[in-house]
């Protein structure tokens, strides 16, 4: 257990150093140093190739996760598993190689008339969805075998690192738009071979299956869960990029560049979200195995408490100072203010719901889970098809901010339904409340000159009424216990 906690502080640090770099790259580099239609180009590509590279495994991925202990053994060398795992994955390339090829004149059809120059990229995705989905491949094995560090650190640091550097020296002059999409793909492909190459050092596996042990497994039941949570997987993957993908069939490349840099912004509110699943997930697991359902109550009734109190303070300090943000990150973003209010109203939503996906997916009713992400996804489809042509850039905002709000009232009623647990209680409203007293408090303060100064007035303002309210009314034990002292 030593090792699993120093890695998953490890982990964590890595995960907020990437979210500082993301900051760094979406708000200050590429801004500064892209068009905006270079920048939405970067991201069609990326989020399109993304949802490829989750099908390639053809979930082998999620196989590894719940069944490399049938496999585990170190003197056999895992009985071949990672040779399995590359030829399931080879299938998979080749099947979505052949679909991108033979659906290819239906898919440029959508971008032809809005996004021209995606088209000229579009071979570019068989490689870009190679190399994603080469590195989850590895990830996916290397967390199995407690190595989850360095795949982490690739992950959130390496990709963010890389992809700046080639920005930098595509505005110093040093490549032409095909070089720098080019170097942007290898950032990734780069990744994977380290990823590999450190796989190799630290486990030594061997790539021959061994059939005999193979044919003795229950293989309808491997493949069959693998298949669903690829599913899962890629739903859930398609909250967070089919917006972009929508965007470049409906608006200019320009238009997705400002909506990624305005959409990121609100994103910052659900990132301790993000983090504290990858804890509670596997607390949930165990408490459940346990039977301990007083444990899972608590992991569920903290973190609505805890992040409901961060997401307030967020919110309001995003939706007081925006204006002024975008407009230090450059005219053509200064319009995308309302896109942020209402993406951050929806992250706000996501954060009182807490941290639940592990009640959601890791019981034994987890196909309910499944079912329900599937069908939150299919709705984003249809919510992104009807709102953008009418709303555009908004309408793709209204599209996330109403899934996240279905999404998280299936999970609540879900939970109600099977746990009878329900962590919404006066509390929660007491935030909320002060939420409001700090935004309406905040949108008093007049402006003035520099820009920067009204962001910092109004921060400094938020974080005094915000923490005073909150000390006032012991809604953070950590405050309670300090008040208690005094």
């Amino acid at each position: 257990m030593g090792v699993v906690k120093r890695q998953s502080i490890k982990n964590t640090v890595s995960t907020y150093l990437g979210i500082v770099l993301g900051f760094i790259s979406l708000l200050i580099i590429q801004p500064r140093f892209l068009k905006a239609e270079e920048i939405g180009l970067a991201r069609v590509l990326f989020a399109f190739s993304s949802l490829v590279s989750m099908i390639i495994p053809l979930g082998i991925n999620n196989v590894t996760v719940k069944y490399f202990s049938l496999f585990r053994n170190e003197t056999r060398k895992h009985h071949g598993y990672l040779g399995l795992m590359l030829l399931v994955f080879g299938i998979g390339f080749l099947l979505c190689t052949t679909g991108l090829f033979l659906f290819k004149e239906f898919i440029i059809a959508q971008y032809r008339r809005q996004s021209p120059q995606f088209i000229e990229y579009y071979n570019y995705i068989i490689p870009f969805s190679f190399f994603l989905g080469l590195f989850n491949l590895l990830s996916a094995y290397l967390n199995t075998i407690y190595k989850s560090t360095v795949p982490s650190y690739l992950n959130d640091i390496w990709s963010r690192l890389g992809y700046i550097a080639v920005i930098l020296l595509y505005w110093f002059g040093k490549l032409t738009l095909p070089q720098f999409v080019i170097l942007y793909i290898g950032v990734y492909a780069l990744q994977g071979l380290i990823a590999l190459f450190y796989l190799l050092s630290v486990d030594k596996p061997s790539l021959h299956v061994d059939w005999t042990h193979l044919r003795k497994l229950p293989l309808r039941e491997m493949f069959g869960f693998g298949l669903l949570l690829m599913a899962v997987n890629l739903a859930s993957l398609g909250l967070k990029t089919l917006d972009a993908v929508f965007l470049g069939k409906f608006q200019a490349l320009s238009a997705v560049g400002v909506y990624t840099i305005a959409a990121f912004i609100p994103t910052v509110i659900e990132a301790p979200l993000n983090a504290m699943d990858r804890i509670t997930i596997a607390k949930y697991s165990q408490a459940y195995a346990a039977g301990n359902r007083e444990e899972m109550r608590n992991i569920y009734y903290q973190s609505v408490r805890y992040m409901s109190v961060i997401a307030g303070y967020l919110l309001a300090g995003i939706v007081t100072n925006i204006v002024f943000l975008l407009k230090m990150i450059g005219k053509d973003y200064a319009g995308a203010y309302q896109v942020v209010y209402i993406i951050a109203a929806g992250s706000f939503v996501s954060m009182l719901g807490g941290s639940s996906v592990g009640l959601l997916v890791y019981t034994s009713r987890w196909w309910m889970g499944a079912l329900i992400l599937i069908s939150v996804s299919l709705l984003h489809v249809v919510f992104n098809m009807t709102f953008i042509p009418h709303w555009g850039l908004n309408g793709a905002a209204m599209a996330t901010a109403l899934s996240s709000f279905v999404f998280t009232s299936l999970k609540f009623t879900y939970i109600y339904s099977k746990f009878r647990f329900q962590p919404i209680d006066f509390n929660i409203w007491k935030v909320i409340m002060i939420t409001a007293v700090c935004i309406f408090s905040a949108l008093l303060v007049p402006e003035v000159e520099p820009v920067w100064l009204n962001i910092l007035m109004r921060g400094m303002l938020i974080t005094f009424i915000y923490a005073g309210m909150l000390y006032y009314w012991r809604l953070v034990p950590a405050l309670t216990d300090l008040r208690m002292k005094k």
